[in-house]
C-alpha cells in the first residue's frame, strides 16, 4: 500500500506555495481561517479515496443540529478519531451532500486542533490549514515538554506559555460560538492507535466543553482513508493511503447541561473522578454508535 507521500508527493510543491499558516503558535494566531487553495488539494485527496458507499448516517440529526445553532444555541461536535482524514472526510461529505442544510453546516465547522499540526512538518501544516481551526496547547504536549525540560525554570516557562495560548484559544472559541459556528473536538485528543486502548480514552478536560455549550452532536466513524504505517508510526506523511468506504453517523441532538447533570447525579458519592467518568460515558456512547454502523 502506498503512503500519502508516495501518492501525492507531486502536489507537495504546490501545497507549499499556497501555504501561509504560522509555523509557530502564540497568542496572536490561535484562530486560523481555512486556506481555500490548500483545501482544493485536500478535497482532491478525499474525493479520490471516498469509495462508493461512503455516506452520512443520521442526516436528520445533522439538520436538527444546524437548526439549533441557527436558533442561537452554541453547538459542539464530539467525534471519534482514527485518521488525519477524519475531519476532511466529514467536511467533504457535508459539503457534497444533496441536502442544503448539510452543505451549510459543512461551512460552519471549526475544529479544535493541537499545535503539532502547525509546528511538526510544513506539509502537515499545509494540509491542516485547509480547514478553519482554533489551535490549543494540548495537555499531552505539555506533559511531554515538562518531562524533557532541563530545569524547573523551563517547566514554568512552558506552563505559562500553554496557559496563555489556551486562554487565547478560549476567547477565539467564544467568538466562533457567537458567530454561529460549530466547534468540533476529538474527545480522545489523539488518533486511536491499534493495540493501545489508552489512545481511545476520552480526556477529562472535555467535561468543561459540556459545561460551555448548549447542544452537542456525537459523531462516530467507520472507515479510514489513511492508516498508520506500522514501520513509521510518527511520520504522518508515511501513513498508508487507499480508497475506503467511510461512514459518519450522527447521534440525535443532545442538550449538554441536562445530559451532564443527569449522568453526574447517577454516580456514587464516592466516585473518585466524576469528570473522567463523564467523558468515559460519552466515549461509550460513541463506541456503541460506532458498532451500530458496523452492523
Amino acid at each position: 500500500m502506498a503512503s500519502i507521500r508516495e501518492r501525492y508527493g507531486d502536489k507537495f510543491k504546490e501545497l507549499a506555495n499556497f501555504s501561509h499558516a504560522a509555523a509557530k503558535i502564540d497568542t496572536t494566531n490561535v484562530y486560523q481561517k481555512a486556506n481555500p487553495n490548500t483545501k482544493k488539494l485536500m478535497d482532491k485527496l478525499i474525493s479520490d479515496n471516498m469509495a462508493e458507499g461512503s455516506r452520512l448516517e443520521g442526516v436528520e440529526n445533522f439538520k436538527a443540529f444546524l437548526a439549533a445553532i441557527k436558533s442561537g444555541k452554541s453547538g459542539l461536535i464530539l467525534m471519534e478519531h482514527y485518521a488525519n482524514t477524519d475531519l476532511p472526510g466529514l467536511i467533504w461529505l457535508l459539503e457534497n451532500s444533496d441536502d442544503p442544510d448539510c452543505r451549510e453546516l459543512g461551512g460552519k465547522v471549526v475544529a479544535i486542533a493541537g499545535m503539532k499540526l502547525n509546528e511538526a512538518d510544513p506539509m502537515v501544516r499545509a494540509f491542516a490549514e485547509s480547514f478553519t481551526r482554533v489551535v490549543i496547547y494540548p495537555t499531552r504536549s505539555l506533559d511531554s515538554a515538562t518531562k524533557t525540560a532541563a530545569s524547573q525554570e523551563e517547566i514554568e516557562a512552558e506552563t505559562k506559555k500553554a496557559r496563555a495560548i489556551n486562554l487565547a484559544a478560549m476567547h477565539a472559541m467564544d467568538k466562533c460560538k457567537r458567530n454561529g459556528e460549530a466547534i468540533l473536538v476529538f474527545p480522545s485528543g489523539t488518533r486511536y492507535r491499534p493495540g493501545k486502548p489508552e489512545t481511545k480514552r476520552g480526556l477529562k478536560e472535555i467535561d468543561s466543553y459540556l459545561r460551555m455549550f448548549d447542544v452537542m452532536l456525537l459523531v462516530s466513524i467507520d472507515g479510514m482513508i489513511l492508516k498508520f504505517n506500522p514501520d513509521n508510526m510518527n511520520d504522518m506523511l508515511a501513513e498508508e493511503c487507499a480508497p475506503a468506504v467511510c461512514i459518519y453517523k450522527a447521534s440525535p441532538v443532545i442538550e449538554c447541561k441536562p445530559f451532564r447533570k443527569e449522568y453526574l447525579a447517577s454516580l456514587p458519592e464516592d466516585c473518585p473522578d466524576p469528570k473522567q467518568a463523564m467523558i468515559d460515558h460519552v466515549m461509550e456512547y460513541l463506541e456503541k454508535q460506532h458498532n451500530e454502523i458496523k452492523k
